[in-house]
């Protein structure tokens, strides 16, 4: 093999792989379906490599989303639908019509005019007998993501909060009515439906505030599992088993990896 590689060597590598007589049997019997669960994941690599800063790791991590879009490209092409080539000239030409300003003679006057243009020519380019300012919005994203998408759409027809306060205090009232859903021994159908208003009210504050959910999240998920990491650590030094302490141990130990958090000790 080369020790230097260009794309087309990918794309010849990966048609090795799924050759069926002297390729990789794992790759051979893979489909759009069971690829794309991989797909979804190493995009989310690649936004926890750029979260960390990792350079090195960033580079690795979009050669992994890379090598997800030849997948799916020679799957299309031993069907006989397209190939990576089609892939790449389906968004060279989306680029360029949606950049008029730039490949054209069109004048945009900052970011947030180009974004309106650009949610316009999106409107323009859909198909179809739906006429919905919502249509279009996929169902394969992560739901989270679909609900501030599907809030944007209506916020761009009018249909909005005005600030964020407005949001704080319909968060306290879907709040309130979950809590009294459990106070009532609801089942979980109807749970799930509160919950489901609580967390689409969130994402509705989340951007808002224009702040993404997903940044958010992960930060909130890494401070908890550095001080959960930290309570660990605490407890073997004192010869201590962690799952064996009670809650108010825990939360005392909690309390030390919050303060070491707070000073910066971790």
């Amino acid at each position: 093999m080369a020790s230097t590689y260009s794309l087309n060597d990918l794309l010849q590598i990966m048609a090795r792989l799924r050759d069926p007589e002297r390729g990789c049997p794992w790759d051979v019997k893979q489909s759009f379906a069971t690829i794309a669960p991989y797909t979804i994941e190493e995009a989310y690599e690649v936004a926890d490599a750029i979260d960390r800063g990792s350079l090195g790791d960033l580079r690795d991590e979009l050669g992994d989303l890379l090598l997800q879009v030849v997948f799916h490209a020679q799957m299309a092409r031993e069907q006989g639908a397209f190939d990576f080539g089609d892939v790449v000239q389906s968004i060279s030409e989306k680029m360029v019509r949606r950049h008029p300003h730039v490949f054209g003679n069109a004048s945009i006057a900052d970011a947030e005019a180009q974004t309106r243009a650009w949610e316009a020519m999106k409107r323009a380019e859909r198909v179809g007998d739906d006429d919905s300012a919502l249509a279009g919005i996929s169902r394969g994203m992560p739901e989270w993501q679909r609900a501030t998408k599907l809030q944007n759409r209506a916020a761009a027809q009018g249909f909005d909060w005005p600030n964020a306060g407005s949001v704080i205090a319909k968060l306290r009232e879907e709040l309130a009515e979950l809590e009294a859903e459990i106070d009532g021994g609801s089942g979980a159908e109807k749970l799930t439906d509160e919950l489901g208003d609580v967390l689409f009210v969130a994402c509705n504050l989340a951007r808002k505030l224009q702040i993404d959910v997903s940044t958010a999240l992960r930060a909130t998920n890494t401070k908890f599992e550095r001080r959960f990491r930290r309570m660990e650590a605490l407890a073997r030094a004192n010869g201590l088993v962690f799952a064996d302490l009670d809650l108010a141990a825990q939360e005392a130990l909690w309390s030390q990896a919050r303060l070491a958090d707070h000073a910066g000790e971790l």
